[in-house]
C-alpha cells in the first residue's frame, strides 16, 4: 500500500499548527513572562487567567498537537478535528470581539488580518484535507 503524499501545503499546515500547539501548551507560562503581553487563552471570548489559564491553554495544545499529526501523517480523523477547530475559530473571534473588555490596542488593521489568517488557515487546512479525503488512511 501506497503511502499518501501530504504535499506542501499540507506539509506547512501540519508544522504551523505544530508551533501554535506548542505556544498553547506555553500559555500557563506566559503570564510570567510579563513585558506588556496580555497573555492568557482566550475561550469562547475570554482570555483566562490563573488556573482555568493553566489547564485550558494545555488541553488546547494537545488537541493541536494531535490534529497536526494527524495531518502530518495524513489521517482520516484529522478532518473532523479541523472542521471543529476551524468552526471553533469563527465562533471564538466573534465572541472575543464583542466580550473583550479593553479595546484593541493593535488596531482595527491588524484585528481584521489576524482574523482573515486565522479563519483561512484553519478552514484552508479543512479544505485541503477533503481534497484528500480518498488517500486519508
Amino acid at each position: 500500500m501506497n503511502k499518501p503524499d501530504r504535499g506542501p501545503l499540507l506539509t506547512t499546515l501540519a508544522l504551523l499548527f505544530g508551533l501554535l500547539a506548542v505556544s498553547d501548551l506555553a500559555k500557563p507560562l506566559e503570564a510570567s513572562l510579563g513585558g506588556g503581553l496580555r497573555p492568557g487563552f482566550v475561550l469562547f471570548g475570554h482570555r483566562l487567567s490563573g488556573p482555568a489559564n493553566a489547564v485550558v491553554g494545555p488541553l488546547f495544545g494537545l488537541y493541536l498537537l494531535v490534529y497536526a499529526a494527524g495531518i502530518w501523517r495524513v489521517r482520516r480523523w484529522a478532518l473532523p478535528m479541523g472542521i471543529v477547530y476551524a468552526a471553533y475559530v469563527i465562533v471564538n473571534l466573534i465572541l472575543f470581539t464583542l466580550r473583550d473588555p479593553e479595546p484593541m490596542r493593535e488596531g482595527v488593521l491588524f484585528g481584521a488580518i489576524y482574523a482573515l489568517v486565522a479563519i483561512g488557515v484553519s478552514w484552508g487546512a479543512v479544505w485541503l484535507l477533503s481534497q484528500q479525503r480518498d488517500v486519508l488512511t
